[in-house]
């Protein structure tokens, strides 16, 4: 039997010097015992995997509104090709793996229905604003207790919860690994997103910037393949990720024009399709602010946090069909229902 002991005198003996150390964690909020078999960094994300807000990724948007195929990406699948794009890179690099994988688990939990648009629109409803990343943090850190009696929470390791804060904007992680996952969730939405756009008939393969395709490859694996090997080359036994100027620049051309094309296409996204889903979340916002006998929390959260940001925790939480159903159940008579 391999127990922990054993796994955390094996990081010493195989990771590079600049990889965390399980052994060496700063540790949880909440003092608990150690697990005999699994690391801390293991167990951080066993909790995150089967934690509710993780399944609600299965249902929740990536970029396309109500998708009509089986082959769109979910926020689901668009963390699980986070996860692998990230695990191939931190162990070439023989960073710590199950570190990386806690992160690249728990970036998007999060993140609210209908994608980045939903986060728009609950950021411009909720008084003190909305960002996925900090949402993410805060399930982690109070609404995901699975059951535990010690405090709110999951009560990870600083580092994985460092990772998840700051996979996303002008912060930057305080971990190697947690530098590997904001590289790869780049890498994973734009080359996938490009994937599913093709998919749709949104964009073809001839519209893609010429030069970005020379550079970086023809089709989808080949152009995650050349970003991933140039991250390897570019961060191998140094202090710091890095990609090369020359990737690097043909990378965000491409998602410069991905924005252009897809995010902000009113062939993807209809103006009255996201006034809709605009409207949605205002009126289910203005609903639990009148009505917080009917919020899954209780009395003492409410006390705690306040009502506002008790709504905004809920309607984040909610899968696409979850605020479809209930916004139909709410607000549109039953005689009306088709």
């Amino acid at each position: 039997m391999i127990l922990r002991e054993e796994l955390e005198k094996r990081e010493y003996e195989i990771l590079s010097p600049f990889a965390e150390k399980a052994a060496e964690t700063k540790g949880r909020k909440y003092e608990e015992a150690k697990c005999q078999i699994r690391t801390d960094y293991q167990r951080d994300r066993d909790r995150i995997v089967h934690s509710k807000s993780f399944r609600r990724l299965m249902h929740k948007t990536q970029v396309f509104l109500a998708p009509e195929g089986d082959h769109f990406r979910t926020r689901l699948t668009h963390t699980l090709e986070v996860s692998q794009i990230a695990r191939t890179i931190a162990r070439s690099l023989a960073l710590n793996e199950d570190l990386t994988e806690a992160i690249a688990m728990g970036h998007d939990l999060g993140h609210t229905p209908f994608g980045h648009n939903g986060e728009s629109f609950l950021n411009e409803r909720h008084p003190g604003g909305f960002k996925h990343n900090l949402q993410s943090l805060r399930v982690v850190e109070v609404l995901e207790s699975a059951g535990r009696s010690i405090g709110r929470g999951m009560n990870l390791t600083f580092e994985v919860k460092d990772g998840i804060l700051n996979h996303t904007g002008k912060t930057n992680p305080s971990t190697l690994e947690g530098w590997v996952v904001k590289f790869s969730d780049r890498i994973a939405y734009i080359n996938h997103d490009i994937d599913d756009a093709l998919r749709s008939g949104i964009i073809s393969e001839a519209d893609l910037p010429k030069d970005c395709v020379e550079v970086l490859g023809q089709d989808h694996r080949t152009r995650i393949s050349t970003l991933v090997n140039d991250i390897i080359q570019n961060s191998y036994g140094k202090d710091h990720i890095n990609m090369g100027e020359n990737c690097s620049f043909y990378m965000e051309k491409l998602r410069a024009y991905m924005f252009d094309n897809v995010y902000h296409s009113k062939i993807v996204k209809k103006d009255e399709e996201l006034d809709k889903i605009r409207n949605m979340i205002f009126l289910l916002y203005d609903y639990y602010k009148k009505n917080s006998d009917e919020l899954p929390a209780d009395a003492s959260a409410l006390e705690e946090f306040g009502i506002d940001e008790l709504v905004k925790d809920h309607i984040a939480g909610m899968t696409d069909r979850y605020a479809l159903n209930m916004f139909s159940t709410l607000f549109i008579p039953k005689g009306w229902k088709s």
